[in-house]
């Protein structure tokens, strides 16, 4: 048998005879330590199970319990673990696909009745069972038709449909098994764990409605969770993290706080917001309004809908049509919803003539968009079908990008602070030049708009990271990106670099040589929507909102009916003053007003009994302080005062 060279990751060269397995190649060359604990390997830059032959000279690097592409591996195999354990508990059961994500994983599968809590239960249990028996993932090359009738004569169109997909014109499609045929089988290219005693430290989580490739005109199935991770402690601490998330899920506490409300006689994504979302929303849109008129900015309006032609000048219904609403039908011409607002702001700045001294100009709205997001997607108020975007479009000259840049960044981090948020980063989007659909073919424009940004954010000193194919399809742009309670990252500013739009349009102004020269468009979005920020916010903070964004600031607690007349002249004076202040006059002992209050999260309770209301003053409870004993009406309106003008969270409240 002839021999090969193996170049491992030190540098070494090992030789191997033709045909030996990883593992056996391992076993020989490495320390056994390694070689126990190694889950795959990376062959040439492949990764492939242990049993993988080695045919060639090339390079290996054992997969060990360690980074992000071992953890990808084991959950995988753990969506394997959990599939044998439903088909063997649920005879008749259709397996759909069985994806690791950042989180753990999930299966989809076709049963006759959902998955209820007791299930997931004894799938678990059937899991550490399997688990225990330490049976091995094996992969097995099958005859393309062999495979096809295989599954077929199983019940299991889905896998069907995936091999005859997936691969055509393929000889062979690659199946695992644990253990035998029997026991599982699953078509999947790989690669797996060893054996199924590698997993240990895993968890059931809950389970859902889902479809079959996400479309709800598809099959309906049921979709299980499940996290896995390398060590019983990690695992631990990701389950602490998802019960720290449930408590301050914006969809629990929209509803416990009387926030926002979503009905099916409206539609699904089109919440309704309640009084107290809405004093919030008004409060975050009072805020950057301000702030965008002290840069500058001037506010419109525009209608939210236009002319189907409008988007097909604009490139919108060409790049964007699956993400908008079907056109209505007029008798002359077509209408839609606006899945952005830039076209129109265009026609703003094109209604008169401008000079080179007009620039640059500013135009800012609160624009309500409107986007078809499919159902099982749709979540709350982070994931909805009507929006309203922070937007503002700036119409510059070339020499102006980096300047105006720069403010819409100091503005960005300006408004992050004063709304308390401090976990987020910054990914420069940039287009794939390779694809040439999604993108606008003009590789001067993308090649000028990525060096300009890329040298604005070099002059900011501020960090960030590249991605490639993220960037929209007529710009480059700037994505901050938020974190929430998991570590999971959503953008919700963006600041965009556009030659494309002012081409399409004509735009022009008239520079100093007195000849029409083209303007570029940047488009930025501070606070992204309403919808989405208020969402991050109540998450952010548990529902207990800082004093200036509170929906109620203080609440007013009379003893008992005696101390009523005085409660309602306090409400006045604060609300006179500018506070949100609500007066609870019902005939409940006060030791359950004030626990309702702290269950709204209210940051103030303001409690009169007969020596507050002979004194002229209010006992004052704070939300995170407790009892902060007396004071006087207009010195609590003061401090109050001086707590919202500071914006974000203290550290301690003010009235101490």
């Amino acid at each position: 048998m002839s021999e090969i060279s193996v170049t491992l990751p030190d540098g070494s060269v090992k030789s191997a005879p033709r045909g030996t397995t990883v593992r056996d190649f391992a076993a020989s060359a490495l320390p056994a330590s390694v070689v126990k604990k190694s889950l795959a390997a990376f062959v040439d830059g492949r990764l492939v199970d242990l049993t993988y032959p080695l045919e060639r000279d090339g390079t290996v690097r054992l997969l060990v319990p360690d980074g992000a592409e071992a953890l990808a591996l084991y959950r995988h195999s753990t969506a394997h673990l959990l599939a044998a354990a439903v088909t063997q508990l649920f005879p008749g059961t259709q397996c759909g696909i069985g994806p690791a994500t950042d989180d753990g994983f999930f299966y989809d599968f076709v049963v006759s009745r959902p998955f209820v809590p007791e299930d997931l239960e004894k799938i678990e249990a059937r899991m550490r069972e399997l688990a225990g028996q330490d049976l091995p993932y094996e992969r097995q090359m099958w005859p393309r038709q062999e495979a096809i009738d295989f599954f077929a004569k199983r019940g299991e169109p889905l896998k069907v449909q995936l091999i005859e997909e997936k691969t055509a014109g393929q000889p062979f499609v690659s199946c695992y098994t644990i253990k035998d045929r029997d026991t599982f089988v699953d078509f999947c290219v790989g690669p797996h764990v060893p054996s199924t005693g590698r997993l240990k430290a895993f968890k059931v989580l809950s389970a859902s409605n889902a479809y079959w490739k996400g479309d709800a005109r598809n099959q309906p199935m049921q979709r299980i969770y499940g996290t896995a991770f390398f060590k019983d402690d990690e695992l631990k601490q990701h389950l602490q993290r998802i019960e720290e998330a449930k408590k301050r899920d914006h969809r629990r506490l929209g509803k416990e706080l009387e926030l926002f409300t979503v009905n099916e006689a409206v539609g699904a994504g089109l919440p309704l917001w309640l009084p107290k979302g809405a004093t919030i929303r008004r409060v975050l849109e009072d805020y950057i309004l301000e702030k965008e008129r002290e840069a500058g900015y001037q506010h419109v309006y525009t209608p939210d809908l236009a002319k189907v032609d409008l988007y097909v000048r604009s490139g919108h219904w060409q790049h964007y049509q699956d993400s908008m609403f079907p056109p209505m039908d007029l008798e002359t011409e077509q209408i839609v919803l606006r899945p952005m607002n830039c076209p129109h702001h265009i026609l703003i700045y094109e209604s008169k003539t401008r000079s080179y001294r007009d620039l640059p100009v500013k135009l800012a709205e609160l624009g309500t968009m409107y986007r078809y997001e499919r159902s099982g997607v749709l979540s709350g108020l982070s994931r909805v079908r009507s929006m309203t975007l922070n937007d503002a479009h700036i119409f510059c000259t070339p020499d102006q990008i980096k300047d105006e840049f720069s403010k819409v960044m100091q503005l960005v981090e300006q408004a992050y602070r004063d709304l308390g948020i401090t976990q987020y980063s910054y990914r420069l989007s940039l287009r794939d030049p390779a694809n040439r659909e999604k993108y606008v073919d003009n590789d001067a424009m993308w090649e000028l708009g990525e060096r300009v940004l890329r040298e604005a954010m070099d002059s900011l000193g501020l960090p960030y990271q590249e991605g490639i194919g993220d960037a929209a399809f007529y710009g480059p742009k700037l994505d901050i990106q938020l974190a929430d309670v998991m570590g999971h990252e959503e953008t919700y500013s963006t600041i965009q670099v556009d030659f494309h739009l002012p081409n399409q349009f004509g735009l022009e102004y008239i520079g100093t040589d007195g000849h029409a020269h083209r303007p570029v468009i940047i488009h930025r979005a501070i606070v992204s929507t309403m919808e989405r920020m208020v969402s991050y916010l109540i998450e952010l903070y548990g529902g207990a909102f800082p004093l200036w964004l509170a929906p109620v600031q203080a609440v007013v607690l009379p003893i008992t009916e005696r101390q009523l007349e005085y409660a309602a002249a306090v409400e006045a004076r604060l609300a006179a003053a500018g506070l949100r202040v609500e007066l609870d006059r019902r005939q409940e002992k006060i030791g359950y007003k004030i626990r309702e209050a702290q269950l709204q999260k209210v940051p103030y309770m303001l409690v009169i009994g007969d020596r507050e209301a002979a004194e002229g003053t209010v006992a004052v409870r704070s939300r995170s302080g407790g009892d902060l004993g007396a004071r006087a009406v207009d010195a609590f309106i003061a401090d109050a005062g001086q707590e919202v003008a500071r914006k974000s969270m203290p550290v301690q409240p003010v009235l101490s």
